[in-house]
């Protein structure tokens, strides 16, 4: 992170602050209003420039005002950001709202409902994980148009099915055999130790297993990444999305809701932050995903008796209103975590 003078600081707080508000490329005169130092726009051109030269801010196709970058969005979240506390009133609605005698699935349908209505952004919270999650057994059997039905009996009652794409029609007796190989390895473990050895021999050994086993892990890799503990998420104000300019393309909001339905990129995404401590920040193209470049992703983890059982966060533009998300997302969760947690 390029260090920045005190003057330079200031004017890149001053011009994220207004883009945020306003979402629109901050000129030079603008900027020394706000800022509200005297220095003339010819200086605070020159800052600017200097800015630019750092990867801090650019400017859109010919506009004369700048905006923010990741970087610089980085910079100002992590070094200049002033967040602002909470209202004791939005805190005990969130207590009386989670503080209802329900189970967890509710309970986080209610935390993305309010996430999405307090920040006017879109809401999610992955489901509490299972404590054990075993595989009893996988049956493969075949559709049309070169698609596989998985059926999962997991924990030997619950019963979770998932359609596959394969590259090829397959035929029963081929996805019977691949079944009995799977069940034959497999079958008892449970799903996160499945899906280790599933990644680990396909990683190391692809080459020496031959066609029917490779095939049959291929599939199991597939059905397993929608299964695994904490493989869903509740989404709520998606459509809060459609009223900022920079997310209304017709690309970036079709590739966003392909996103949303699908689940599992952002379910990839939100399980890295299930081993991290309080908030953290995706800014833009930080999360891997290119249709998230437009966007922030804010999480925080909560918990039951200091095991974590999924993450909660708000995806909205990346010129959200950090100083306000950030402590919301860091309440919820918390709220959350003492609403599951066991009453004496």
């Amino acid at each position: 992170m390029p260090e920045l003078s005190e003057r330079a600081q200031y004017l890149l707080k001053a011009l994220t602050e207004r883009y945020i508000r306003e979402g629109q490329p901050v000129g030079s005169r603008t900027l020394a209003r706000d800022a509200g130092l005297k220095l003339s726009p010819a200086t605070i051109r020159n800052v600017i420039a200097d800015l630019e030269d750092l990867g801090l801010v650019r400017s859109p196709h010919t506009s004369a005002g700048r905006v923010p970058t990741v970087l610089g969005y980085r910079l100002f979240v992590d070094t200049l950001l002033s967040v602002k506390p909470l209202e004791h009133s939005l805190i005990d609605e969130f207590k009386l709202s989670l503080g209802t005698d329900t189970d967890a699935k509710d309970l986080a349908e209610i935390a993305s409902n309010l996430l999405s209505d307090v920040t006017r952004l879109a809401g999610v919270v992955t489901l509490p994980r299972r404590e054990h999650a075993a595989l009893q057994r996988v049956e493969f059997l075949p559709l049309s148009e070169q698609k596989v039905l998985a059926v999962l009996v997991i924990n030997e009652q619950e019963v979770q099915n998932c359609i596959l794409h394969t590259e090829r029609n397959y035929s029963a007796s081929e996805l019977q055999q691949y079944s009995a190989f799977l069940n034959e390895q497999f079958a008892g473990r449970e799903l996160n130790e499945v899906r280790r050895r599933l990644v680990s021999e396909l990683r190391e050994t692809r080459e020496h297993l031959n066609r029917m086993m490779a095939t049959a892990l291929d599939m199991a890799d597939q059905v397993l990444g929608e299964a695994e503990q904490g493989s869903d998420y509740v989404l709520a104000g998606q459509t809060n999305l459609m009223e900022f300019e920079e997310l209304c393309k017709v690309n970036t909001l079709r590739h966003l809701f392909e996103a949303f339905n699908e689940k599992r990129h952002i379910l990839h995404l939100l399980d890295q932050c299930v081993e991290n401590e309080g908030v953290q920040i995706f800014i833009g193209e930080e999360s891997g995903y290119q249709m998230l470049d437009e966007c922030s992703l804010v999480t925080a983890p909560y918990s039951v008796d200091g095991q974590v059982l999924g993450v909660l966060g708000v995806i909205g533009p990346t010129r959200m209103a950090y100083e306000r998300v950030i402590p919301i997302v860091d309440a919820t969760a918390r709220i959350l975590s003492a609403a599951l947690n066991p009453k004496d």
